[in-house]
Parts: C-alpha cells; structure tokens; sequence
C-alpha cells in the first residue's frame, strides 16, 4: 500500500505547488502555456528519447505487453464509438479515448511498480506501448484536422515526423535498435532537460485548476464519465480477464498486468490537448476525477491479487 500511496502524494504535492503559483500569479498571465510549450517542445521529447534509447527492447515481444495493448484498444475503442455516435469531433474524441486507456506509467507507474510490484522494469512494456505505439498516433491524428486541405498528401503522411513528441519517441526507439551507446556529452543534457517533463506538466496541470469550475460538470460531464469509467474499472477489468483468462498468467504476473492498467490517466495528456486546444477541459476533469478514483481501485487490486 505504501507504494501506492507515496506515488499519490508525490504527484499531489507538484500539483499543489503549481495550483499556489497560479493563485499568487507568479509566472504570469502566461505561466500554464510556457509551462506546456517547454514541456511538449523540448523536455518530453527529450525524456523519450533518452528513456526509449536505453530501453530492451525485447519486451515488445511480452505477453504483458499483449495484455496492455489489447485493453487499452478495447476501452479506448469503446470511447470512440461513443464520441462517433454522439458527434464529439475528432480531437475531442481522440482526447477522450487517451484518457480512457493511456495510464500514468512514468511518475506515478515506477514509484508504485517499485513499492507494489517490487521491480520498477515491469512497468517498462507499457511505458514502451504508449511511447513508442499510442503517441505518435495520437498527436498524428490530431494534428490531421489541422492541416485540412492544405499542402499535398505526402506532407500530411509525414506528420509523425515534423510532431517533437513523436520525433523523440522515433528517434529513441531507433538508437536501442541499432544498439548504439550515446556518447555521455550528449545525453547528459539531454536527459538534464528530459528530468523537467513531468514537473514542467504537473505544474502546469495545477495552474489550470485555479479559478476552474468544479469537475464533472458543464458540456464535458458525459465525456469525463466515460473516459473514468473505462479507466478506472474497464481497463483493469478487460485487463485482468485477458491476462488470467487468455494469456493464463498467474501470482505476480497478473498483479503486475492488472496494476499497471488501473493506473490513472496520465498528466500528459492534459499537454497534448492543451497544445492543440481541444478537449482541455475533458482532459484535465478526467485525469483529476481517473486520479482520486485509482486510490481505492489501486488498494483493492493489490489486496484481492497480491
């Protein structure tokens, strides 16, 4: 439990942190959006490339990996057919379906990989999974409705390639391929730079919480629900049914599975929608609302499965 509950607090504190600097206006007007330039531009790529370049790569080839995937499309898919249905857009509805399926996995995963699973690599398949795989998705699609009709078809096409969060994550996956060793000169800036990510993002999400209307209300109340509700109890559910029921794992292995998927919506997502300006208020409700909800589901899964 302590693992669980260090990993909460950690993230409560930075937030805390931001949401008095908003408060007290001590970065500005334009605090939150220098916040998330810098960390969507500069230190998120640069915390993926050098996470993903010293990464194996062999537990792409994982059953846990398998598990996460699968979950992940399953709720992510769900939310989609929902936002086509209801005619949420695309941004919007790509934001939502984030929200519904890509876990927490850097600054609250490890901690409580570390406290809850004992082993902090295990948390490494589905970090990959969203680096590598849901990302530059993701950021490509919403890029798309930008575009419009402009430019020719191989420009669009080459989208992942002009996105920095993509670029980062190509890049790093690229150099644990090869096998090549970044010369010290190199990555020790980069990966200086990369360490201001995720409080660059929990300070901006706790900037955007001040003077904000309370959570699960307004046009987004549906949307919010949703995304919670496949986050918090039916990902770790398709989770735990494909991993025991499928895969057949068992002790340890499926604690780790099931853990990892009920992990709450991750901060950067309220970067991502913030940087496209769209779904900003679905993406922090539900990363706030996924985040409180995760405790007690976090609690009950170590204690039913540990």
């Amino acid at each position: 439990m302590q693992g669980v509950l260090t990993g909460f607090a950690v993230i409560a504190v930075v937030i805390g942190v931001g949401y008095l600097l908003g408060r007290g206006g001590h970065l500005g007007d334009q605090g939150r959006e220098v916040l998330t330039r810098l960390a969507f531009h500069v230190a998120s790529p640069a915390l993926l490339f050098t996470t993903l370049a010293q990464a194996d790569l062999s537990v792409v080839f994982s059953s846990r990996l398998l598990v996460t995937a699968l979950s992940t499309v399953a709720v992510a898919g769900l939310f989609v057919v929902a936002g086509v249905a209801r005619g949420w857009g695309v941004g919007r509805t790509t934001i939502g379906a984030l929200c519904s399926g890509y876990v927490n996995s850097g600054n609250l995963g490890i901690p409580i990989a570390v406290y809850v699973l004992g082993d902090a690599s295990l948390v490494a398949p589905v970090l990959l999974f969203q680096l590598v795989g849901v990302t530059p998705l993701a950021v490509t699609i919403l890029d798309l409705p930008g575009e419009g009709d402009k430019g020719p078809l191989w420009r669009r096409l080459l989208t992942p390639l002009r996105n920095p969060i993509a670029l980062g994550s190509l890049a790093g996956v690229a150099v644990a391929a090869a096998g090549l060793r970044v010369p010290s000169p190199v990555m020790d800036p980069l990966t200086l730079i990369g360490n201001m990510s995720v409080p660059a993002v929990l300070l901006a999400f706790g900037i955007s919480l001040c003077g904000s209307t309370m959570p699960l209300r307004g046009p987004d109340r549906y949307p919010v629900l949703l995304a919670v509700a496949l986050k918090s109890v039916g990902q770790p559910a398709v989770a735990w049914a494909l991993a025991a029921g499928v895969f057949g794992l068992r002790g340890a292995q499926l604690l780790d599975v099931v853990v990892t998927s009920a992990l709450p919506a991750a901060q950067n997502l309220y970067t991502y929608a913030s940087t496209y300006g769209v779904g900003e208020r679905l993406a922090r409700d539900a990363i706030l609302v996924s985040t409180v909800v995760s405790v007690p589901v976090l609690v009950g899964v170590a204690a039913v499965l540990g």
